[in-house]
């Protein structure tokens, strides 16, 4: 490697020596350098820049990857420019444990069934939390750590490397020498033209230290004024962020109305009271036991479909018994199809009975003066 060290050597003393001035400047134990307004406005600016993204992108960090061992694990592989190897979510693994665990009761019975409806949407959510999490790094925590690692790592560099003021000491020398020697010594004139020669190089020398110290302050204040325009690239990031928020959300409040939904077809896998089927008439005994179809598509003859009545009855014409009345508790809401249907809301109590030709799966409903078929698997009968 071709270098001169001697220059080297003398570049990292005059660093060293400017860094030890901006670090006493700091800690108030030297002169701070004089600096007109707008620029000392523009440092304080930058500073409050650089430590609320600081706050921002760590906190950011924590959000996205709450395990901080996880973190430190991205952080290595970042620092020696490796891909970061791909992690699966805590919502994907949940589904595979429950994908697996269904294995084993088996997809046929209730709660195998349900486990791999749930599992296959808890994997969903955790595809759409990968896609969150990669969207956001690219888009909000990338060109903050740009920032703090590109841009202000610049700006500190020329902070510290300002050219110090030259202290008015260096020609002072001259009266503090008059003070010292006798009152009728008088310089050779060899001696005085040495010592205005010694005051004309230290003159030449605070000229130039001066214009280097404005030109690098020049340099400093074209990139402290670049800071308005990291406020409008952070501000377009902040509304990526934002957006990648609420398309993640929405992904999930869409997968869990559909899981919803998908639950719903299975009311009878979690009756709150397993007693209840033992205490049901023959024909709705077989409906309220585990596994049956769900609400709407009970009939074993046409699965998918709810069977209507066979024959042409008119539920206005019906006429309850006069015995083998029972309540019953509405465990969902139901609308009706038509007028011969009664809606239901769930937790409400009818009063339910059964006819001659009546379909198994349906009851004759009543409540008040109102009165239509219920389906059997939307209730729960009471003793």
């Amino acid at each position: 490697m071709d270098f001169n060290l001697k220059k080297l050597t003398s570049d990292a003393g005059v660093f060293f020596t400017r860094a030890v001035q901006f670090t006493e400047e700091k800690l108030g134990s030297a002169e701070k350098t004089e600096l007109d307004a707008h620029l000392e406005n523009l440092i304080a600016r930058a500073d409050c820049t650089k430590n609320w993204t600081e706050k921002i992108f760590r906190q950011t960090e924590v959000l996205l990857q709450p395990n901080p061992s996880a973190r430190i694990e991205e952080f290595f592989y970042e620092k020696l420019d490796k891909k970061i190897p791909s992690r699966t979510t805590n919502g994907e693994l949940l589904g595979q444990y429950m994908l697996d665990a269904a294995k084993d009761f088996g997809p046929g019975t209730p709660y195998g069934s349900t486990l791999i409806t749930v599992g296959e949407y808890q994997s969903r959510l955790g595809g759409a939390e990968r896609e969150f999490l990669q969207t956001s790094a690219i888009n909000f925590l990338t060109p903050l750590r740009n920032f703090l690692e590109g841009d202000w790592r610049t700006i500190s560099v020329k902070l510290v490397k300002r050219m110090p003021r030259v202290c008015k000491a260096v020609i002072k020398a001259e009266p503090d020498f008059q003070e010292t020697r006798p009152r009728n010594y008088v310089l050779s004139a060899s001696a005085s033209a040495l010592w205005s020669e010694e005051v004309d190089k230290a003159e030449q020398e605070l000229r130039v230290a001066q214009t280097e110290f404005d030109r690098q302050a020049e340099v400093t204040r074209l990139l402290l004024e670049g800071i308005s325009s990291t406020h409008v690239n952070h501000l377009r990031c902040l509304h990526e962020f934002v957006e990648a928020q609420a398309t993640y959300y929405a992904q999930c409040h869409q997968y869990m109305q559909e899981l919803q939904k998908e639950l719903s077809r299975y009311p009878n896998s979690f009756a709150s009271n397993p007693s209840t089927s033992a205490t049901c008439p023959s024909p709705v005994s077989s409906a309220t036991l585990p596994g049956v179809s769900p609400p709407g598509l009970a009939s074993t003859s046409t699965p998918g479909i709810a069977r209507e009545p066979s024959g042409p009855l008119k539920i206005q014409d019906v006429q309850p018994p006069s015995t083998g009345h029972r309540k019953a508790k509405v465990l969902y809401d139901y609308d009706a199809h038509d007028t011969s249907e009664l809606s239901l809301l769930a937790d409400e109590l009818i009063t339910v009975y059964t006819v001659p030709g009546m379909d198994p799966d349906w009851l004759v409903g009543e409540r008040g003066n109102q009165k239509g078929k219920v389906p059997v698997t939307y209730l729960e009968l009471l003793s």
